[in-house]
C-alpha cells in the first residue's frame, strides 16, 4: 500500500491532504472530524488584523472550543491551545492583515498557545494609484522579516497570484524568511445590489477548473527554491490531488470541497490516491512529487507562452469553433 506521508513547513504529515482556513476547523468539533477523517494538518480560520485593533474577549473567553471569524484574539490563543492538546496532527494558525505591528507581536503570542506553524495571509488589495509594484512587493517582504524576527514557528506566505514576476518574489520572501509558499489566496470580489444601491459581500465555493492557476505556479516554483509549497484553491477530487503533487506540491489543501461535502469528503480520496498510486507503480509521495514540474517535463515551455498556442490549438482540434470564428475559416472581425 502507498506510503502517503509527506513533509510540510518542516513537520511530517501523515498525508499530504490539508484542511485549510475554513469555519470547518474554527470548532474542537470540526478539527476532531477532521483528524478523524484523515486530515495531515489543519489549518485554523484567520485571526484578522482588525480583530487585533479592537479589545476583543478575553483569554478564556473560547473554553466552549471555538473561535470562528469575530470571535477575538482571546478565543482563537484558547482554541489553538486546545486543539494542540487534543489533536495529534499538526495545528497551523492564521493570520489575515496588511500591516506588519500587530502580526509581529502576535506570532509570538501564538507561538507561545502551542501552534505547529504559522500562515500568513497577507490579504492587500492596492487601489492608490501612487503605489508602485516595487512597494507593494517591499511591503509583503516587511512584513515577513518582521514577523520572522518575532517568531521561530514554520512559517508559510499565502500569495496573491498578480505579482509581475512571481518566481523573483518568491525568491525574495524566502530571503525574508518563508518556509512555505501557499499558491494562492483566493480573493473575495465584491458585487454591487442595482436595486439598494449597494456593495455586497459575494461568496462562492470554488471549482477544479480553478486549480489551472495554481498548478502552473508550483510546476514553475518546485525545486526553484528551497521552500515548501502548498496548492489552495480548486482542490475538489483525487485527481486534483494528484495534479498538485505531480506538478511539485508537499500538500493539496481544501476548504470548498470540505464545506460543500463534510470533513468524510477526506475518506475516499486517500482511498483513491493510494488505489492510483499503486496502480502507477509509486511507493510513496516522494517518488512521485515533481514528475510533471517544469524542470521535469521535455517541454518546459508548456507552462509558459507556448501553453497558449496549444490551448487555441486543441480547441480548433478538436472540431468545435472559437467563438466568433465561422468554420470555413473565413474569418470576421467585430467592432
Amino acid at each position: 500500500m502507498a506510503d502517503l506521508r509527506t513533509r510540510y513547513l518542516g513537520m511530517e504529515l501523515r498525508s499530504p491532504l490539508v484542511a485549510s482556513s475554513s469555519p470547518l476547523t474554527g470548532t474542537m468539533d470540526g478539527l476532531r472530524r477532521l483528524e478523524a477523517a484523515g486530515a495531515g494538518a489543519v489549518v485554523l480560520p484567520s485571526l484578522f488584523e482588525e480583530e487585533l485593533a479592537t479589545q476583543g474577549p478575553p483569554a478564556g473567553a473560547g473554553a466552549g472550543g471555538q473561535a470562528g471569524y469575530g470571535a477575538g484574539p482571546g478565543a482563537y490563543l484558547d482554541l489553538v491551545s486546545q486543539a494542540r492538546a487534543a489533536l495529534e496532527i499538526p495545528v497551523v494558525a492564521s493570520l489575515n492583515g496588511v500591516s506588519r505591528g500587530g502580526w509581529a507581536s502576535y506570532a509570538s503570542r501564538l507561538e507561545e498557545a502551542g501552534a505547529s506553524a504559522l500562515e500568513l495571509n497577507i490579504y492587500y488589495v492596492s487601489s492608490r494609484p501612487g503605489l508602485s509594484g516595487s512597494d507593494v512587493e517591499w511591503h509583503y517582504l516587511d512584513v515577513v522579516r518582521a514577523v520572522r524576527r518575532a517568531t521561530r514557528l514554520p512559517l508559510a506566505v499565502k500569495l496573491s497570484p498578480s505579482f509581475s514576476s512571481l518566481t523573483n518574489m518568491a525568491g525574495q520572501l524566502v530571503e525574508a524568511g518563508a518556509n512555505g509558499l501557499v499558491l494562492f489566496n483566493r480573493f473575495y470580489q465584491p458585487d454591487l445590489d442595482i436595486e439598494t444601491m449597494e456593495v455586497l459581500p459575494a461568496l462562492e465555493l470554488s471549482t477544479s477548473t480553478e486549480l489551472r492557476l495554481p498548478l502552473r505556479w508550483i510546476a514553475i516554483l518546485h525545486r526553484r527554491h528551497r521552500v515548501s509549497l502548498a496548492a489552495s484553491t480548486g482542490v475538489h477530487t483525487a485527481t486534483d490531488v494528484l495534479k498538485v503533487l505531480l506538478a511539485g506540491a508537499d500538500v493539496a489543501m481544501m476548504t470548498s470541497a470540505l464545506l460543500r461535502n463534510g470533513p468524510d469528503h477526506l475518506r475516499p480520496l486517500e482511498v483513491q490516491v493510494r488505489d492510483w498510486m499503486d496502480g502507477h507503480g509509486f511507493e510513496t509521495v516522494d517518488q512521485l512529487r515533481g514528475q510533471l514540474s517544469q524542470r521535469s517535463v521535455p517541454d518546459p515551455a508548456a507552462f509558459e507562452r507556448a501553453n497558449y498556442i496549444k490551448t487555441l490549438a486543441s480547441h480548433s482540434a478538436s472540431g468545435r469553433r472559437l467563438p466568433g470564428v465561422p468554420s470555413d475559416g473565413a474569418g470576421t472581425r467585430s467592432g
